[in-house]
């Protein structure tokens, strides 16, 4: 959970410098590859190719091509459209896809009633946070959005119950689930980017190393590993502690104005869904 908590942070500052620097210059599409090689680049040193089975190689790229690679290429459109705080906003549905997926499509048992109480207290808490009036363009952001929180929830999901476990296992493989995104995202950049919104200004590279190395090559990487620690009734709940983090730093960065007594409320909420999906004596709870 400590690990969780950690990453939450950094994640938190990428929705600010996304929305702040990259979405009104710089294409999507060529944002995202970008970001994505980054982080192939970072961890392809530690790949063993020779202790990976074809099998796992493809299902490790297809994590990643859903996960982050198509889950990016919707976040960041949905940028164009969307303030930061209403991009938040629409990430609250996540922990229930979570939840649902992880028990109509790959769990044989039934989730603890517990668990889905407590993904949707998460969402409640999250909406307390962050509702407000959004403008006429809600509409395509807000589907832009859960496309994009249903390939990150199936991606968490699936390699939750992937068989490696330990952390050398997972660092000699996981350079595969930057490649899967770096190839859709790629495919997309040739069939829809606008070459002539390529990243060009010292500011673009320095956010887009950041985001490669930094949030995607260390962040999702250590996500990933956490998430076999944690059962996933809290890495459902999880997801949404990324908003209230989110509106911090648009304060504290960007002087955003932030809603106290809500942030509170809907804080205590969501730490109270991860209390209320402690493990308590329950068989395979992770």
């Amino acid at each position: 959970m400590p690990i969780l908590i950690v990453v939450t942070l950094v994640w938190a500052f990428s929705f600010s410098l996304i929305g702040e620097f990259l979405a009104a210059d710089v294409d999507p599409y060529i944002a995202v590859f970008v970001r994505m090689i980054l982080a192939f680049a970072a961890l392809a040193p530690f790949l063993r190719l020779a202790q990976t089975s074809k099998r796992l190689r493809f299902y490790m790229m297809g994590i990643g091509g859903v996960q982050i690679g198509l889950m990016y290429i919707l976040l960041y459109h949905a940028f164009l459209y969307l303030t930061v705080p209403e991009v938040l906003l629409f990430t609250i549905f996540t922990p229930l896809y979570i939840a649902l997926i992880d028990e109509r499509l790959l769990n044989k048992k039934r989730l603890p009633n517990r668990w889905w109480l407590a993904a949707l207290i998460s969402v409640i808490g999250a909406g307390i946070i962050r509702y407000q009036g959004i403008d006429s363009q809600f509409l395509t952001g807000f589907l832009l959005i859960q496309g994009a929180n249903l390939c990150f929830a199936a991606g968490q999901v699936a390699y939750k119950r992937l068989k490696l476990h330990s952390a050398k296992e997972q660092l000699q493989h996981y350079a595969l689930f930057f490649l899967g995104a770096a190839i859709v995202s790629g495919i997309g950049m040739a069939l829809f980017a606008n070459m002539a919104r390529i990243p060009i200004t010292t500011t673009h590279w320095v956010v887009l190393v950041w985001l490669g190395l930094g949030a995607s090559g260390g962040g999702y990487l250590l996500w990933s590993m956490a998430s076999k620690k944690v059962n996933i009734g809290q890495l459902a709940t999880m997801n949404n502690a990324l908003i209230p983090a989110g509106l911090l730093v648009n304060f504290l960065i960007w002087g955003q104005n932030v809603q106290w007594s809500q942030l509170w409320l809907g804080g205590l909420l969501i730490l109270y869904a991860v209390w209320l999906c402690r493990p308590v004596g329950l068989s395979g709870a992770k």
